[in-house]
């Protein structure tokens, strides 16, 4: 380990390193869509620069790879200054030489945090958090799925072979005979995880076929958010090194659930660490209905960030495990919003409405940003539903561009995530909408074309 900046890094990075001599740093940050943005330099190069520079330009650029229209004027595409944080220091081990990556954040050339990173949204709300003396802490859930090889796009997308020869089955949700069938994947995430210094609290088969759910510790939400924006590449990695692919499409298979990021909330005092969600004899506080309440009074103008896209959609569908509404209950999880099993300490609430293809950053930021909105109007939930919430009726928005007219019309959510930020969300967003709306489906050909 030749560079001196790596003795801040974290020890996994330090360890990883030990006895070898640093080829590569990878400087990246998530782009609007979570896509790992930047440039790789040699490590020597990166020892003696404490900055670059990158076109602001970035966080307009869409999914497809097209730019959207610069909500606040001119596109000049200025710099912004891209500065290390070197807590976040890791391992890239699926490379050929020695590289490190490093997450970097975005400021502008006045040294102010650029407000369209995503990763200074979340920061933002953990802010408004701090200003009252609070800090959250959250657990998220991973589900994915690893497929076929899929080189035309045209053709639909096919569970991957198993070590049996045979497809990948569905409906064998925690069967551990299923998820040894693609073992050497599922080993070289562990082999990946370990090197970079990612702690996993577990890995089980899902019910869709070659879908799997890997779940983190609670901590902090940024070190968590920075980690899933690591892990999703170490995934696909390592799906790579087996002819298969993995993918965190919301519903990348017909006919089977869809792949989720269920996230877990609670709130802690600063100063005293206790869970504001349970009072000393380890009851329910009003604070906890209170974030229950905030959450189903303000998460469909959160939706956008949370289903992102047009796929996103075709999660929300009854009997599916993924959630139609906004109901909330007590070990249910037909609810969008469900309070599992614990002890008063650990007291939380699960949010099952995020896809995993959404942003990590902006899906957790949205999210609290929901519960803090919760806790500032202390308001009490709607009645805890007690039975199926598959029954009730839906209250999310259908599509893309219902959500977000819903974010667009939400005074609130724009003054919890910023102005500025939920513009270029939006401009992004419904450039990406209306490509989409220009593509004619197989399902229009084979049903439209001769019969209407």
């Amino acid at each position: 380990m030749s560079a001196a900046w790596m003795e801040k890094a974290p020890e996994a990075a330090r360890e990883y390193m030990a006895g070898r001599r640093l080829d590569e740093v990878e400087c990246i940050l998530a782009d609007i869509a979570g896509v790992a943005r930047g440039k790789a330099m040699p490590a020597s190069k990166f020892a003696h620069q404490d900055k670059f520079y990158l076109p602001n330009s970035i966080f307009l650029q869409t999914i497809t790879g097209e730019w959207a229209e610069n909500p606040s004027g001119a596109f000049t595409e200025p710099d912004m200054i891209m500065t290390p944080d070197f807590s976040t220091a890791t391992a890239a081990p699926w490379t050929a030489d020695w590289t490190m990556q490093v997450i970097h954040d975005a400021y502008d050339q006045q040294g102010n945090p650029v407000p369209v990173a995503p990763r200074n949204v979340l920061k933002r709300v953990l802010g408004l958090y701090r200003e009252k003396g609070w800090k959250p802490v959250v657990a998220p859930e991973m589900e994915f799925f690893l497929v076929a090889r899929n080189l035309d796009p045209n053709q639909p997308i096919i569970p991957p072979m198993g070590r049996t020869g045979r497809r990948a089955a569905a409906k064998q949700a925690y069967s551990m005979s299923a998820v040894d069938e693609y073992g050497k994947v599922i080993d070289d995430i562990y082999d990946f995880a370990e090197a970079q210094g990612f702690e996993i609290d577990g890995i089980l088969q899902e019910g869709g076929a070659g879908q799997v759910e890997i779940n983190l510790n609670h901590g902090d939400p940024v070190a968590l958010a920075d980690e899933i924006f690591y892990f999703k590449r170490l995934i696909r990695e390592a799906a790579l090194r087996h002819d298969c692919f993995a993918t965190f499409m919301a519903k990348p298979i017909e006919g089977e659930p869809g792949s989720a990021m269920h996230i877990h909330h609670s709130v802690v005092e600063l100063d005293s660490g206790r869970n504001i969600f349970s009072d000393a004899q380890g009851r329910e506080t009003p604070e906890f209905l209170h974030f229950i309440a905030g959450m189903q009074k303000h998460l469909p103008a959160a939706v956008a960030l949370l289903a992102p896209y047009v796929n996103s959609y075709r999660r929300y569908v009854p009997d599916f495990a993924a959630p139609i509404n906004l109901e909330w209950g007590r070990d249910n999880r037909t609810t969008g919003l469900r309070v599992p099993i614990s002890g008063p300490e650990a007291r939380r609430i699960e949010n099952r409405l995020a896809g995993m293809d959404c942003n990590p950053y902006l899906g957790i930021a949205a999210s609290l940003a929901c519960g803090y909105l919760g806790l500032l109007e202390a308001e009490n939930p709607r009645a805890e539903c007690l039975g199926d919430a598959y029954m009730s009726e839906d209250e999310l928005p259908y599509n893309l561009g219902d959500a977000l007219d819903l974010m667009s019309e939400s005074a609130a959510m724009r003054g919890v995530l910023g102005e500025e930020f939920t513009a270029v969300y939006e401009a992004v967003k419904r450039n990406e909408y209306k490509e989409f709306l220009q593509v004619i489906s197989p399902w229009e050909r084979e049903h439209l074309l001769l019969n209407v």
